[in-house]
């Protein structure tokens, strides 16, 4: 059996280099991509560009991918006729027809994940990305280093009211450090939420069901509730069907003028057109994002070009889905993939194999 040929897809930081040179070493090609072409599926991608995507992938027999940043629907899968393995990282990948995959006797594998020591990588970007917004770091940062001083003053997040939307694993990790930490009153809504549910996962996070004067340390509230008297809102939904454009105007429209805005789990949830149009009215004091619709962000999209802040806007705090970005977890995400790629070669079977989007 020959040597497959091997890509490396969105590897931003080339961090797989080291884990990489075994097979390098050893004579596999192994060629590395830094940079992301648009994605295949998205209804705004010409044909030009998928046609360019589906002839830098076609010549090899392994993919690698790095979680959802290049989608492989069913339609780029069935053109790419030398694919045998397809690897992504973490436990599931919803932006990979598993099921094309399968048709076509092409595996699907995933990474495991260790659990850490304390709150994840996206739970602590949530957290940061807020503080930052709410403190204005980044504006007094640029202030300080252009010969400025002191802009505008912060927002306090003491004794004030958090709502996520979504309370599962990231919507209660996020919630019980804002809670503990600053006060926080935390508020929650989803479309199947319920208070016995809220209050288990409060007494599995380790925390009172409710404090000394019978009000509940996760509430459960309305849609319409949550919007309206959250001081900030952030989403913390899994990327569905259902859950698709599920925010826009007719929810940022309720909020308080004084209140923020954050979005760390995936950008098409929320409706990216109204978002913009809010905060470019000033409808809300900031907005700060991980993610968006496209990625990267296209150079002329108006997140990058706008001036914010200023003339009535919204501030706007803008990060490049780095949430999960960890030098060390994802220098053994590719540590797994190099593992996998030669049980595969040798006929073994691969460590978490994908049975639909998921192991």
């Amino acid at each position: 059996m020959s040597l497959p040929t091997i890509a490396i897809l969105d590897d931003y930081q080339e961090i797989s280099k080291v884990p990489f040179e075994q097979l390098r070493s050893a004579g596999y090609r192994v060629e590395a991509f830094a940079d992301t072409l648009l994605p295949y599926n998205h209804p705004d991608t010409p044909q030009d560009a998928k046609d360019a995507l589906v002839n830098r992938l076609e010549p090899f027999n392994v993919i690698c991918t790095m979680r959802e940043r290049t989608p492989f629907p069913a339609e780029l899968v069935n053109r790419l006729p030398n694919l045998k393995l397809l690897l992504t990282t973490g436990p599931r990948n919803a932006s990979i027809d598993v099921g094309a995959c399968r048709a076509r006797d092409i595996q699907v594998a995933g990474t495991e994940g260790k659990p850490g020591p304390g709150p994840d990588s996206t739970t602590q970007h949530t957290v940061a990305l807020l503080l930052a917004l709410a403190r204005n770091i980044p504006q007094d940062d640029a202030a300080v280093k252009s010969g400025g001083w002191q802009t505008k003053s912060a927002v306090g997040l003491a004794g004030k009211t958090f709502g996520t939307v979504g309370l599962g694993r990231l919507g209660v990790s996020v919630s019980k450090i804002l809670h503990i930490a600053f006060g926080m009153k935390i508020i929650a809504w989803s479309t199947n939420l319920t208070q016995d549910a809220a209050d288990e996962k409060a007494k599995a996070a380790g925390l009172p069901v409710e404090d000394e004067t019978g009000a509940k340390t996760f509430k459960v509230v309305s849609r319409d509730e949550l919007f309206s008297t959250a001081d900030v809102v952030s989403i913390h939904l899994v990327l569905s069907d259902r859950s698709r454009g599920l925010i826009g105007t007719s929810d940022l429209q309720k909020m308080k003028k004084s209140s923020l805005f954050v979005n760390t789990s995936r950008g098409p949830i929320v409706n990216e057109d109204e978002l913009l149009e809010t905060g470019k009215k000033g409808l809300i004091r900031g907005i700060g994002l991980d993610v968006y619709d496209i990625e990267p962000v296209p150079k002329d999209s108006e997140w990058r070009t706008t001036k914010w802040g200023e003339a009535g806007r919204s501030e706007v705090v803008l990060t490049p889905h780095t949430g999960y970005v960890e030098g060390d977890v994802i220098r053994e995400w590719y540590e797994q993939q190099v593992k996998n790629i030669l049980r595969w070669h040798s006929g073994e079977a691969l460590r978490a194999l994908f049975k639909d989007n998921g192991y």
